[in-house]
């Protein structure tokens, strides 16, 4: 069928726009935490090249469309996979532990690369995969359909979600649970059995919570949950009581945020010692430096970040491209949510980071894939005579 060129450009440009703003954020963000820290590396100018390798990361998989997609899909998760595998019974000479973790390879001139980082945007692409291929193959839905459809997910999502607790790395495992329920929750399954699980989940969630307040040694004994992990939720409930211990991050990002107000103390400015603010807590030096509102204009860019894949998930007729929409939001959101949460005390810390602001090498290449996804899909934006793409 013969093609007919639109209008419509290639790029994204609003698109573009914002993660230029973004990147602009983390740059000045990041050169504020380090001379305010005296740290001992100068995190700028490595921030700085991973930001040059990811928008090499966007130009390279922009290129690759729907089909091609489908067709490395497997390969990808496989790949990943391996990747997780390895990195469990890799030696510590490649494969470091880090506060009881497990979760980083050792690279020549580049530092460490956390492989599960980019294995959630694999894990993303399989699951849309997954879908359509089980929409192509029964036409007619039924319960019995669906079901089994949630079951493949289901599947797909284990294996990385079990080799990443391996590490432990609970943060992350959180998020591939994320990625995994947004996805399934726009995949056409029947709310018929969608009510039941969501409502399961919820009243699971709540069951841990309890024994991990009341019966920790339960959680210790069959789940191997770690000590310092329950140390998290303890300091989050009452950070006070351990405010020499696990709760001194948590009780000066508090006052870190708070101490800015409304404009902040200035630029390079910080007076409250916070632990990893290049990385985890650098919304809190945010807070700090700029006060309620350079975090607004922070939170303000994540909303336009989510408005721009929601627009390109619209748009598109591709189900495919849809699908991984929904994963590539669902990810961003709960990292946003979790890691801004974190430091104002609504959730427990975890070591996630805040997407396209922390510093992080393999953070921001993960990121940067996933986004090239979004890139692609209007890159490949077809209009035909009698109709669009599919």
């Amino acid at each position: 069928m013969t093609s007919q060129k639109g209008k419509t450009s290639k790029i994204d440009y609003g698109l573009v726009l914002t993660l230029m703003l973004m990147c602009l954020v983390s740059l000045i963000s990041i050169y504020s935490a380090q001379k305010a820290g005296q740290l001992d590396q100068n995190y700028l100018v490595k921030q700085v090249v991973w930001y040059v390798v990811g928008v090499c990361i966007v130009a390279v998989t922009i290129h690759f469309d729907s089909d091609q997609l489908k067709k490395l899909s497997w390969y990808l998760y496989g790949f990943g996979i391996l990747l997780l595998g390895f990195l469990i019974i890799a030696p510590e000479s490649i494969a470091h532990v880090t506060k009881g973790q497990k979760s980083w390879f050792t690279v020549p001139f580049m530092g460490t690369f956390q492989p599960s980082e980019v294995v959630k945007v694999f894990v993303i692409i399989a699951l849309a995969r997954t879908i359509v291929d089980h929409h192509d193959k029964f036409l007619i839905k039924t319960v019995k359909t669906d079901f089994w459809l949630l079951i493949k997910l289901g599947l797909v999502a284990a294996l990385p979600l079990a080799l990443i607790m391996q590490q432990p790395d609970l943060g992350t495992a959180l998020v591939v649970v994320s990625i995994l329920l947004g996805i399934i929750f726009v995949s056409g399954i029947t709310w018929k059995l969608l009510l039941p699980i969501f409502g399961g989940g919820g009243l699971l969630a709540g069951i841990v919570l309890y024994f991990v307040i009341w019966m920790p040694q339960i959680l210790e004994k069959y789940l191997h949950v770690k000590p310092y992990q329950f140390n998290r939720i303890y300091s989050w409930l009452d950070p006070y009581k351990y405010k020499s211990d696990s709760g001194y991050q948590l009780i000066n990002s508090l006052l870190a945020i708070g101490s800015g107000q409304t404009l902040g103390k200035g630029f390079n400015i910080s007076e409250v010692d916070i632990p990893e603010r290049q990385t985890d807590f650098i919304f809190s030096m945010i807070g700090e430096n700029f006060g309620f509102i350079g975090a607004s204009v922070v939170v303000s860019l994540f909303f336009m970040l989510i408005y721009h894949i929601t627009k390109a998930s619209l748009e598109t007729k591709n189900n495919f491209y849809s699908y991984i929409c929904a994963g590539v939001i669902a990810m961003i959101t709960f990292h946003v949510f979790e890691n801004i949460g974190m430091t104002i005390g609504l959730l427990p810390i975890t070591g996630i980071p805040l997407p396209f602001i922390s510093y992080g090498g393999s953070s921001l290449m993960g990121n940067m894939l996933a986004i090239g996804l979004i890139f692609s899909i209007r890159y490949h934006y077809k209009k035909y005579m009698f109709g669009t793409e599919k």
